[in-house]
């Protein structure tokens, strides 16, 4: 017989017992994440306690990632496999929904009621809460916390260090900066923190209701320089986006772009954008200036003398997972290199972590630009990525064996990749190790530099300081 409980009081556990000798093993595995039980137990019953928290890439403590996880449990040789054990009777609440069917648990994020989230929408339409001095991020829609509001964030608060920061968060297995405040979307905290911060700082379209108020101004930082269309350029005419892309537009009061070039697709993609445009380079990037890459190596466990591979592609309209293109651990194999495997934040949720040897998923790890600062070489293919990792001078790749099917129907190029790429462009994994084995750092020489210089120009490791000084100086956050 096996029973299932959850913790006392603040102890986020799940907490079986069983008859009979004690499990080799108990875990709990998940798609991003996975915990071991404690086990205790040496004759006639056994107890596994399972955390429901974890500390990812060395960071705190903190719920796990919304999602499904089996419960595995490794029997001791020759025991027989417990049964499943009954739910209990009410639902684990402690910062999080968590739900046990059988082998299966469930955990969600808590937003309240649908009375309350209800409730909340209503006043923050009302628009009747003061504003107060509070800047609301959000990052990639809240799956974590990273990009240019992350640059941002940091530079405010050595500028207004007393300045109240929250952070939109999907679940609270995000980290968040410190001292700031997390507030899970679609909560009645959400619905609060966007309604009565003064600046709303965000690098993707603003989601659910939104209701411009005196006052408060919205700076859209964007995510990357664009490679592939967006927008109003993507392929097919379709009027429900075309009106989507106008509305969203108009909601900002400021767009930043890495640089000219970008600033000019933005203006025209966002249905000719009437508003300043910022060419301030991105602060995503200042770490690549100023950063220290063998911190990061430390977080990930990589020596300092290790080759490191970061293979970034993007997403795909017709997909939900991340691409399969590449055979990870033969890469690793094949060049001797650590491979980091990043998968676009729109694959975080779906999908499942890829293992093996030498291969470490980072797909979860909070900030991009710390795995550029890491890697000694990256593989892309359509990534706005690359216009950020180019500023460090190291070499890129492009695995591209879908190049014809992009670039003619899936989404299209602002320009021709193959006439400027700063480095090799393979169709084949066998071409791409050939190349990464090579040294093509003469023959794309020029190519890089060009690219550097229409595309990096404001990437000086400033550009969170020159942002900062202009939100503060044009009164985006009121006197």
């Amino acid at each position: 017989m096996t029973t299932a409980s959850w913790g006392d009081g603040a102890d986020a556990v799940l907490i079986l017992r069983g008859d009979g000798p004690r499990p080799a093993r108990v875990e709990l595995v998940g798609a991003r994440a996975r915990t071991a039980a404690r086990l205790t137990g040496r004759g006639k019953t056994w107890s596994a306690t399972i955390p429901l928290t974890a500390s990812r890439w060395g960071g705190a403590v903190l719920p796990l990632p919304s999602g499904r996880y089996d419960v595995r449990v490794s029997p001791a040789d020759g025991a027989t496999p417990p049964a499943a054990p009954e739910a209990p009777e009410a639902p684990h609440r402690n910062g999080m929904h968590a739900e046990l069917d059988g082998w299966t648990l469930t955990i969600a994020p808590l937003r309240g009621s649908d009375e309350e989230r209800a409730a909340a929408e209503r006043a923050y339409v009302s628009g009747r809460a003061p504003l107060e001095d509070a800047v609301f991020f959000e990052s990639f829609y809240g799956r974590n916390a990273s990009c240019n509001p992350l640059a941002i964030d940091r530079e405010l608060v050595r500028r207004r260090p007393g300045m109240t920061r929250y952070w939109s968060v999907v679940d609270l297995s995000v980290a968040i900066p410190e001292g700031a405040v997390a507030v899970v979307e679609g909560s009645p905290e959400w619905w609060r923190a966007r309604a009565v911060s003064r600046l709303l700082v965000v690098n993707d379209w603003l989601r659910r209701r939104y209701v411009r108020r005196p006052g408060q101004h919205v700076l859209q930082t964007w995510h990357g320089t664009p490679l592939k269309r967006l927008a109003l350029h993507r392929p097919g005419f379709d009027p429900r986006r075309m009106l989507a892309v106008v509305r969203e537009s108009r909601r900002w009061d400021v767009l930043l772009a890495q640089n000219p070039y970008a600033a000019g697709v933005l203006r025209k993609a966002y249905a000719f954008f009437r508003r300043p445009i910022w060419v301030e380079g991105y602060p995503r990037n200042d770490v690549l200036r100023t950063g220290d890459a063998a911190d990061v190596r430390g977080r990930l466990g990589i020596a300092a003398d290790e080759s490191v591979i970061l293979y970034a592609p993007t997403w795909r309209d017709d997909r939900e997972q991340m691409v399969d293109f590449l055979d990870a651990q033969r890469l690793a194999d094949d060049t001797g290199a650590v491979v980091l495997v990043r998968g676009h934040s729109r694959t975080l949720i779906p999908g499942r972590d890829a293992e093996g040897a030498r291969v470490i998923d980072v797909t979860g790890f909070p900030d991009t630009a710390q795995l550029l600062l890491a890697a000694d070489a990256l593989v892309t293919d359509y990534s706005s990525v690359v216009f950020d990792f180019t500023v460090t001078g190291k070499p890129v790749y492009f695995l591209v064996p879908d190049l014809e099917h992009y670039r003619g129907h899936l989404r299209g190029f602002y320009f021709d990749l193959t006439a400027r790429a700063p480095g090799p462009i393979v169709r084949t994994q066998e071409m791409l190790t050939s190349a990464l084995l090579a040294d093509t750092s003469a023959e794309y020489a020029q190519r890089y530099a060009d690219w550097q210089r229409v595309f990096n120009g404001r990437d000086d490791g400033e550009a969170a300081e020159r942002v900062v000084a202009r939100i503060l100086d044009q009164g985006l956050l009121g006197d």
